[in-house]
């Protein structure tokens, strides 16, 4: 059982909430490290799912998620208030974050994709390198962690879909236009992103296109996360991956992101009957 310390809202737009919870866990805040991620149980017959550990306070034992109630499960974690208690958490888990001096870094987040991208920028920014970080949401009261990553990066861009904050338009539209207009060919050493699949197909074919390396973690579908049950399985250099122990992190250019794109959304059908459910 592990207990919820401390929860926000941090964002909320026409019925869409981003929750912040802290969470007394003492192990999972010493071990864990930049990119790595835990599984959780809201209740004994509820399913499992995977959230990054946006932060960590080793001094109060405690872990930081941040979600964006979507799906049954993360609805029902978001009812939870402070004091109430998680059935089970197991992690740290999945491999970190390669942390060193690359010179110029672009990182690209997209929705709550963001909150993942916030610890590696911190990591990052304490080796001197120099960041890039562009932020996408759908509208401006949905973006987050704006301030944080400002920051610890060196520039920073914002985009909405709406154009109600930032410019209007999408990460990608910026990330093209820095690396065609602002900043000589091989300047930028690495990009790393996470967001939508959509988004992260983007990204890789702009790097792609420029030869440069790109990083993006992905969120799968878990059930065990131990790798056995084969539910977060991806194609990577024609293989087959799991994201749970292989990853998340994986070199964006080498993922098959049509196969990718259909996996996510095997179960969506199945998601909004038990949404409509939730919802009576």
């Amino acid at each position: 059982m592990v207990e919820i310390i401390c929860k926000k809202i941090i964002a909320y737009s026409l019925g869409t909430r981003i929750v912040q919870l802290e969470l007394k866990s003492p192990l999972i805040a010493k071990k864990t490290l930049p990119g790595q991620f835990v599984v959780l149980m809201v209740s004994e017959k509820g399913e499992r799912i995977p959230l990054t550990v946006v932060d960590k306070d080793e001094e109060r034992g405690t872990i930081t998620l941040i979600f964006q109630e979507a799906g049954f499960t993360t609805r029902s974690l978001g009812s939870l208030k402070e004091g109430d208690f998680l059935y089970a958490l197991v992690g740290p888990l999945g491999n970190y974050t390669e942390i060193k001096n690359y010179g110029k870094v672009a990182l690209v987040g997209g929705g709550v994709g963001i909150a993942e991208i916030y610890p590696v920028a911190k990591a990052l920014r304490k080796e001197n390198n120099h960041l890039i970080t562009i932020l996408g949401a759908r509208t401006k009261d949905l973006l987050i962690l704006e301030k944080e990553l400002k920051q610890v990066s060196q520039e920073l861009y914002v985009t909405t879909d709406d154009g109600s904050y930032g410019r209007k338009g999408f990460v990608t539209d910026v990330l093209q236009e820095l690396l065609t207009i602002h900043y000589a060919l091989n300047a930028i050493e690495l990009i790393y992103a996470v967001g939508p699949v959509p988004m992260m197909k983007g990204v890789s074919q702009i790097a792609k296109d420029r030869g440069i390396k790109a990083i993006v973690s992905l969120n799968a579908l878990m059930v065990d996360a131990t790798g056995m049950c084969g539910c977060c399985r991806v194609t990577v250099d024609g293989k087959t991956k799991f994201s749970c122990i292989d990853g998340p992190e994986f070199e964006a250019q080498s993922i098959d992101w049509e196969e990718l794109g259909k996996r996510t959304k095997m179960y969506q059908d199945k998601e909004t009957h038990i949404c409509k459910l939730y919802n009576r």
